[in-house]
């Protein structure tokens, strides 16, 4: 299993504390703003808005909040203006790290990203350092006793998912960005349950990581996620799933 897809999966599945659900919700409005900035109000025609309202209401994040973050993000109501941008670097173990920032001031977020991976025997890179180890997809995890692998391959395939593959416990859908609505509609349809549906960086290959490299990598990943100004984080390291 990819280093990202054993990160985002196990974390799903461990739940949510209360402190880490406001972090989260933070992040989901900012991303919802955004989302309704760039392409309108509308979840309907504005794919990423609906696939960011879907996500907080994955979460239970209230109605209210939902609508409140695409209002700010349409204009309607008074909100804060935004900026994308990506960072990249290594970790521990020469891993890569990827991470997607939106923040109301740049410069504060390149020095916490910096400060942070230096803090964690890791460093921030040039621009495109480590994006190339990395393909953006459409990625759902179902766990095997939601569906056996036929019936899950027969849907995924027909909707037009690239591959279904097997680990562990669960079972991995990876899309096309254009194609993962069409499967996600499909699993829906079918009212089969999964632990993840996002677009998200799948790294190409993966760098095992064990011992004291390994520990910080986790510790690297939780406090970057933490960090206001980072939405996402990804990383091709492949750490055992007990440290997570």
């Amino acid at each position: 299993m990819s280093g990202h897809s054993k990160w985002s999966t196990i974390r799903h599945k461990k739940g949510i504390t209360d402190a880490r659900r406001g972090k989260i919700f933070s992040k989901l409005i900012k991303e919802i703003t955004v989302a309704a900035r760039l392409g309108g109000g509308d979840p309907a025609s504005n794919p990423r808005l609906r696939t960011a309202v879907q996500a907080a209401k994955n979460e239970n994040m209230p109605k209210d909040n939902i609508e409140r973050a695409i209002k700010k993000g349409t204009g309607e109501l008074e909100g804060i203006n935004y900026d994308e941008s990506v960072y990249e670097g290594y970790g521990p173990g020469g891993a890569a790290i990827f991470v997607e920032s939106l923040t109301d001031n740049k410069n504060r977020a390149v020095a916490d990203i910096r400060h942070i991976l230096s803090k964690s025997g890791g460093n921030l890179g040039s621009a495109g350092c480590v994006a190339w180890m990395f393909d953006k997809k459409g990625y759902i995890v179902v766990e095997h006793k939601a569906v056996d692998e036929d019936t899950l391959m027969e849907i995924a395939i027909d909707a037009g998912a690239e591959d279904v593959r097997e680990d562990n416990s669960n079972y991995e859908i990876i899309t096309a960005l254009q194609d993962f609505e069409s499967v996600k509609a499909a699993i829906d349809k079918e009212s089969i349950p999964y632990i993840v549906a996002e677009i998200t960086m799948l790294p190409q290959s993966t760098v095992d990581l064990v011992g004291k490299e390994a520990e910080q990598m986790v510790k690297l990943m939780e406090t970057l996620e933490d960090c206001d100004d980072v939405q996402k984080v990804y990383t091709n390291a492949d750490i055992p799933e007990e440290l997570i």
